[in-house]
């Protein structure tokens, strides 16, 4: 059984994952920091990039949509999952439990699809320990202000929630030093379009196009050169 403190990673698939030509970005913040806006956006303008939607037992807010902003399913649902292995990395955050799905993102990578992870800081812990090679990166708001009002101007925090939400918000920006980027999100189409600079810079490493590299190198063969 699962307790408030819990948090379990899917071990058993490093190797599958970093195997996998896609590349894994995982993208944290405090909750109300905005890394959903950002994600949206970045996923219209950035080609051949993939969602993980993951799997939470909170509740449902206005206008969220079952299997497209989350998976919404019942706590004891979410315990049945968690034990038959079906998830990457599975944590308790604000009371609620939240997973990512390990078919998932193990089907987009083998697929040579990158895929971005909206996950909370702990589960991005987990992350960057089983897949050495992931991209990550923090989204930190201007201030504990802007995030009090994007929190307060959601409508769809119960007061005790919300409390919840602001206090954990203090310990989680400390560890944005964990991450190798991070995005001040106070203009949110400045911000995406750092977020897909990110990307692309990444895409762009020597390491990840190495095997793009050997095929052109494959082209100058000596009896081709005049």
């Amino acid at each position: 059984m699962l307790n408030e403190t819990e948090e379990k990673s899917a071990g058993e698939a490093m190797s599958e994952i970093i195997t996998g030509r896609g590349m894994l970005i995982v993208v944290s913040s405090p909750s109300g920091g905005g890394k959903g806006t950002l994600i949206r956006r970045v996923l219209k303008t950035v080609p051949n990039l993939g969602y993980s939607v993951s799997f939470t037992t909170r509740r449902a807010r206005a206008g969220e949509i079952d299997g497209r902003d989350y998976f919404f399913v019942s706590e004891d649902k979410f315990k049945e999952m968690a034990e038959a292995g079906a998830f990457l990395e599975y944590a308790r955050v604000h009371g609620n439990l939240y997973g990512t799905s390990h078919a998932q993102v193990e089907r987009e990578l083998a697929e040579g699809r990158d895929i971005i992870l909206e996950i909370d800081v702990q589960g991005a812990e987990s992350v960057r320990h089983l897949v050495r090679d992931a991209v990550s990166v923090f989204i930190l708001p201007p201030s504990f202000d802007t995030l009090r009002e994007r929190l307060e101007g959601r409508g769809s925090e119960r007061p005790n929630d919300l409390a919840l939400r602001l206090k954990n918000s203090r310990g989680e920006v400390e560890r944005y030093r964990e991450f190798q980027y991070v995005i001040i999100n106070d203009d949110a189409e400045a911000a995406s379009s750092q977020l897909a600079s990110v990307i692309y810079a990444e895409r762009a490493r020597r390491e990840r196009q190495e095997e793009a590299a050997q095929r052109v190198l494959a082209t100058f063969k000596e009896e081709n050169a005049i």
